[in-house]
């Protein structure tokens, strides 16, 4: 199979580009850049989006198209900052969509990443992919608006949209940050710790993924979180269990959003969110449940 990984370089596109290399597919990484330090592989090839404007047949013949590339949400959510962050992703995608329409023989699915912020927020709540998506805040509307914008650009393909939890890795994404006041000795719940923290392990995102290009009857959202979301609490006490470190520092709502400003919504907000598509769909979790893979981690 041939298949092209915008973002390919960051988190989860270089778990996925290394998965895939190892089944012997052939790989296109796409970026705004070459990476410094590029993974030598005889399947992979580098290219920028400048250079497939040029020369879109580099991309002919590609199986899916999968995108994943976006700047992070976790940064000052400054007027600058949101404005980078809006535009990186909808960037693109306009971007993705314009070399599919220059190609001749195109992709039969496109994987567009997501997040499960388009639900909202709620404590009582419990969302699935039939839910109605909600903009209550800067996430939320972030995401309304990418997945508008991949409706438009991937019009008459598959699209498979990825609505993401928080990804459980050691490499990168939320989960250090979240560890580390535990491994300095000051871990606790964040807030009330009553909110919803719907994760996926590393892993399973890239199962995911795969499954769902393979699959030809799954189409439209589809949730990538684990089917046992936790709380904030329950999250906080099995990091602490797991990695043997005292659970007991809470930090204050005030505290948080005086130190990070609105970025603090992310941790102080949270929805309860299953992967029902996926599941009904015979889909299984190398980790369903939130001590296995966090041991896991532990032992990589």
């Amino acid at each position: 199979m041939k298949y092209i990984i915008c973002g390919g370089s960051g988190f989860i596109g270089s778990e996925l580009t290394e998965y895939w290399l190892q089944s012997g597919h052939q790989l296109i990484s796409v970026g705004r850049k070459l990476p410094e330090n590029p993974l030598s592989h005889p399947g992979l090839s580098y290219l920028t989006w400048d250079s497939l404007e040029s020369n879109p047949e580099a991309a002919e013949g590609a199986d899916a198209l999968i995108n994943l590339a976006g700047a992070s949400l976790s940064q000052r959510w400054t007027p600058d900052g949101k404005q980078a962050i809006m535009k990186s992703r909808l960037e693109t995608v306009a971007a993705a969509g314009n070399l599919l329409n220059s190609l001749q023989h195109k992709p039969q699915v496109v994987v567009q990443s997501s997040a499960v912020a388009i639900y909202g927020t709620s404590l009582q709540d419990t969302y699935n992919e039939s839910s109605p998506t909600r903009v209550v805040d800067f996430p939320s509307e972030v995401v309304k608006n990418w997945e508008e914008a991949a409706d438009e650009a991937y019009s008459g393909l598959r699209l498979v949209k990825l609505r993401t939890g928080v990804v459980l890795g050691n490499e990168s994404g939320a989960f250090p940050k979240m560890k580390l006041p535990y491994s300095l000795g000051f871990g606790g719940r964040i807030g009330s710790g009553k909110q919803w923290l719907s994760w996926i392990h590393l892993t399973d995102i890239i199962r995911l993924i795969e499954f769902c290009i393979l699959h030809p009857g799954i189409e439209g959202p589809v949730n990538a979180t684990a089917p046992q979301p936790v709380t904030n609490e329950q999250f906080g006490r099995m990091i602490g269990k797991v990695y043997r470190r005292p659970h007991w520092f809470p930090i204050p709502a005030f505290l948080l959003k005086t130190a990070v400003g609105e970025l603090s919504e992310i941790l102080l907000e949270g929805q309860r969110v299953l992967p029902s598509k996926a599941v009904n769909n015979g889909f299984t979790f190398t980790y369903p449940t939130l001590q296995p893979a966090l041991e896991q981690l532990k032992s990589q």
